[in-house]
């Protein structure tokens, strides 16, 4: 622990002694020469303005079917990754190193009016390189390549009430963005908790098409169907459906301003029979004998100055008959919260705190699991539409209920984008 806590204040030192300058994400800042706070309280995290640009197809609010296209502008290519040293403390083992925590390759922009598009391409890292996970085996890569989105939207088919989005996108159930979170290494652990017979996860990106819009009186909505099954297969027939609905109170988009309460329920269905393995020209399975499962939950985020306190509570629910061994519904609960403070002049220091909690039955309490995190995020550089962030970032991890496993994680990162 005092390695751990030397890093530490090492790292506060760094982030309070560096310059002071900070720019906006690439492509986007690029075309319209803003500074980065024009979309984001301090990139990746959305404003309230920015959230109007992403939901209205990347398009500035008010000038929607105005916009040049990708034709007429430089290409809107960015890039971002992160580079630094990880540090991992449990009882039985300790472990540090310098890790890439991965790479994203991203285009997006207006083809023709209110027509936008965006692509996210994630190439292939091996491992050890790619991770703290790695290991000395190349050909087992922790970062796959991948087309994580690639989407098509449609915008104002009914002003600001009816958008449509179409292809591999991340969905509005979603109420936080994990992708576009400040943590690098602690993610929200409820998006990723998977049933033992259920590979289905929040925080996958889906196959399908959405309609989303917004109201003058706050009030926000999604429908959706996605195949269900991120970047596989589907092996049935049967597609899943979820819904949204939010309400915004006072002004902004309760992202940085407003005060903001949703609701969200995702109603899907696992094969439980193979079928013939027979695939048809979309690449869908036959598997049968379909059974449902939930994932309903809510979310605030309240917003005071330049503090923004957001939350989320999910309750899951898999059919017994998913797991052929099951003699009940598996059920389980989980959520977060997390605090965010944005400070100094641009916004350029970030400071956070997260607390996270899973919990599965009774009988699959081993998987009970709960975490700390703090942050300190500071922007610097001095180059136009550059992101360079300093990241410290630590957690405090304890899973299991009758024999718990501790874990302190320490990260420290230089996070960038261009």
């Amino acid at each position: 622990m005092g390695r751990m806590a030397r890093l530490s204040a090492i790292a506060i030192g760094i982030l309070l002694v560096v310059p002071q300058v900070s720019y906006g994400i690439p492509a986007f800042a690029r075309k319209y020469g803003f500074n980065c706070n024009m979309c984001h309280t301090a990139y990746t995290k959305l404003n309230d303005f920015g959230q109007r640009y992403r939901n209205g197809g990347y398009q500035i609010p008010g000038q929607e079917g105005l916009e040049k296209n990708v034709f007429e502008t430089a290409p809107p290519l960015a890039m971002r990754t992160s580079f630094g040293m990880f540090y991992s403390h449990t009882p039985s083992t300790t472990t540090d190193g310098f890790v890439l925590n991965g790479l994203d390759l991203l285009s997006a922009g207006v083809l023709h009016k209110n027509i936008s598009f965006l692509l996210i391409y994630t190439p292939r890292l091996d491992e050890p390189a790619a991770d703290h996970t790695g290991s000395a085996n190349g050909s087992n890569p922790s970062q796959p390549g991948a087309l994580e989105s690639a989407a098509l939207v449609f915008s104002n088919l009914v002003k600001d009430a009816v958008n449509l989005r179409v292809g591999r996108f991340e969905p509005a159930y979603v109420p936080f963005s994990g992708k576009r979170s400040y943590y690098l290494v602690q993610g929200y652990d409820i998006y990723g908790f998977a049933t033992p017979s259920n590979d289905f996860v929040l925080d996958d990106n889906q196959m399908g098409l959405e309609m989303t819009g917004h109201f003058r009186n706050g009030f926000r909505y999604a429908l959706g169907v996605v195949n269900g099954s991120g970047a596989h297969p589907d092996n049935s027939v049967a597609k899943d459906v979820y819904v949204r609905a939010a309400q915004v109170l006072g002004r902004g988009e309760g992202q940085s301003a407003g005060q903001r309460i949703g609701l969200f329920g995702y109603f899907g269905w696992v094969p439980t029979t193979p079928g013939d393995s027979v695939s048809d020209a979309a690449g869908q399975g036959n598997g049968g004998d379909d059974k449902p499962f939930s994932r309903i939950g809510g979310d605030l985020s309240l917003n005071w100055r330049t503090f923004n306190l957001q939350g989320m509570y999910m309750l899951g629910s898999d059919d017994q008959g998913i797991d052929r061994g099951a003699t009940e519904n598996y059920e389980y609960s989980g959520g977060f919260a997390q605090l965010d403070c944005a400070a100094l002049m641009n916004n350029r220091l970030v400071g956070s705190l997260l607390y996270n909690w899973v919990t599965p039955p009774d009988y699959d309490e081993e998987r009970q699991s709960q975490a700390f995190s703090v942050l300190l995020r500071y922007y610097l550089g001095d180059w136009t539409a550059v992101n360079v962030a300093l990241h410290a970032e630590y957690t405090h991890r304890e899973e299991g209920k009758s024999v718990k496993t501790k874990a302190d994680e320490l990260g420290l990162l230089v996070d960038f984008a261009f």
